[in-house]
């Protein structure tokens, strides 16, 4: 994949603040990549730096191959859609979109032809006459895309696009951008701390944490395979183990867990490379109940040896949310573990109680192993 984008040891200082340290990262031609993490880690001060409207304290910005470090941002190829949209509230939707274009002197009637492909690419045939204040907000966030679209970018900038809309209209415009992203074919660079925004969009995605990169991969490898319980903790929701390595063999390990008084087992090595101490991630969903009755022998995971991987519990919190059920757990050493389990049925919600002893437990390839 060509490159589009590069970052070469880029630095932002705002005084003693370092806002972002030290990055170098390459963004593929046509990519749709996401810059995620917490407030202040540094992500919009990156995309800002992007577009022009921050300049780095040291390191190169380059875009095609290009060094666009001390470019303006009127002079680059890109354009940003920024999270309060943006759009001129005096003007019409036509209006709106051929702003660009008409301060670089493109002539009127191909304005007119470009609006009208860029509407038609959000899907906003027949809007341009309205103002502003006669759209939704998924609308007004259309017509800022579609004003972005019509230069015809090397490179278009999300700047939390989605975070100003209800929940249910977020998810029908993910849908919306994927679709537009891969109909066009430019670069998306976004800025978002919505885990589940940067998941469903992405190829790739890049954590950062205190003005550095944590981890660079795509949405499935952040999930299933983070590099640390930051990220393990940050993707999503997470069970985390503190562990010893009892046992470390290429085809399986044992790792005693005294927060929960047993042990796992994996059915593959650590690669911890004589380092005794690790952690476990595992994902709710990946987690099993079982009822629990006196005297009853815990069931055995698949993968495992009888007794590995099982620890007994009490259910203490019960969370429905229509597709799913979340529980809290606790464990008799006094851990609280969560589980979510999928509804499949209409009565599955039913099957589980607050205050039920259960055996909670994973399969042996469940477990990510972190090593920090």
């Amino acid at each position: 994949m060509k490159t589009i984008i590069e970052f070469r040891g880029i630095t932002k200082r705002y005084g003693p603040v370092v806002a972002v340290d030290n990055v170098s990262l390459a963004i593929g031609e046509g990519e749709f990549f996401a810059l995620l993490g917490p407030s202040g880690c540094g992500k919009t001060t990156l995309l800002r730096m992007l577009a022009g409207f921050e300049q780095p304290t040291r390191g190169q910005v380059l875009i095609d191959g290009e060094d666009y470090t001390r470019v303006p941002p009127n002079r680059r190829p890109v354009n940003m859609v920024f999270q309060s949209y943006a759009v001129f509230p005096h003007m019409t939707v036509a209006a709106n979109i051929e702003y660009g274009l008409k301060m670089d002197g493109v002539a009127r009637a191909e304005r007119r032809d470009r609006a009208r492909e860029a509407l038609a690419l959000v899907q906003l045939e027949g809007y341009d006459e309205r103002m502003p204040d006669q759209l939704s907000g998924g609308q007004r966030q259309r017509v800022a895309l579609a004003r972005a679209l019509v230069k015809r970018p090397r490179v278009v900038l999300l700047d939390e696009p989605l975070s100003a809309l209800d929940a249910k209209l977020r998810e029908e415009l993910r849908f919306e951008l994927s679709r537009l992203q891969d109909k066009v074919g430019i670069t998306f660079v976004m800025v978002t701390h919505d885990q589940d925004e940067a998941l469903a969009l992405a190829t790739r995605c890049a954590v950062m944490h205190k003005g550095s990169l944590v981890q660079v991969a795509t949405p499935a490898d952040l999930y299933e395979f983070p590099s640390s319980r930051l990220v393990a903790d940050f993707i999503g929701s997470v069970n985390l183990f503190e562990g010893r390595v009892v046992e470390d063999h290429s085809d399986h390990a044992l790792i005693d867990l005294p927060e929960i008084g047993i042990r796992a087992w994996l059915d593959h090595g650590t690669g911890a490379s004589g380092t005794v101490q690790i952690w476990l991630a595992v994902r709710p969903e990946k987690m099993e109940l079982h009822k629990r009755a006196n005297g009853e022998a815990p069931p055995v995971m698949e993968g495992t040896p009888g007794g590995h991987n099982v620890v007994a519990g009490i259910i203490t919190d019960i969370a429905y949310l229509g597709s799913e059920s979340v529980y809290e757990v606790r464990t008799e050493a006094g851990k609280i573990l969560r589980v979510i389990r999928p509804n499949l049925t209409r009565w599955d919600q039913e099957d589980f109680t607050w205050d039920e002893p259960v055996w909670l437990g994973w399969h042996a390839e469940a477990a990510a192993v972190l090593l920090q």
